[in-house]
């Protein structure tokens, strides 16, 4: 089973996200800040993290620059999830080493569909 994490401070982001994607085959951990992001990262390794941009205690640009360069972490996949839809917004993502980037509102469909190609090109 493939772990993924979510890293949202707002509870209904994660709940969305967590029903979205539990009819898959992946074990969810979640996490409702930056900090308790990167340290549950580190422990659990995730094949994938999805993680908002603006949260406390530790930016999501700044746990993403963290996990890249950890060696042990830095083979996850990082898409940001975020509201923040501006060119550099993205680019800022980019610089952090994000793998993807993808923006709120999202469809619920774009998601699953979006997981499942990463997963899927993970596995092979």
């Amino acid at each position: 089973m493939k772990k993924l994490l979510i890293a949202d401070d707002e509870e209904g982001v994660r709940a969305l996200v967590r029903m979205t994607l539990e009819g898959g085959n992946y074990q969810i951990l979640e996490a409702s800040n930056g900090e308790d992001a990167l340290n549950l990262a580190r422990a659990e390794h995730p094949e994938l993290i999805l993680l908002d941009v603006e949260m406390p205690r530790k930016s999501g640009l700044d746990v993403c620059r963290s996990l890249k360069a950890d060696t042990a972490t830095a083979g996850a996949t990082v898409v940001m999830l975020t509201a923040r839809t501006q060119d550099a917004d993205v680019a800022a993502g980019e610089l952090a080493g994000a793998d993807g980037y993808f923006t709120k509102p999202f469809s619920p469909f774009a998601l699953m569909r979006k997981v499942e190609e990463i997963m899927e090109a993970e596995a092979s």
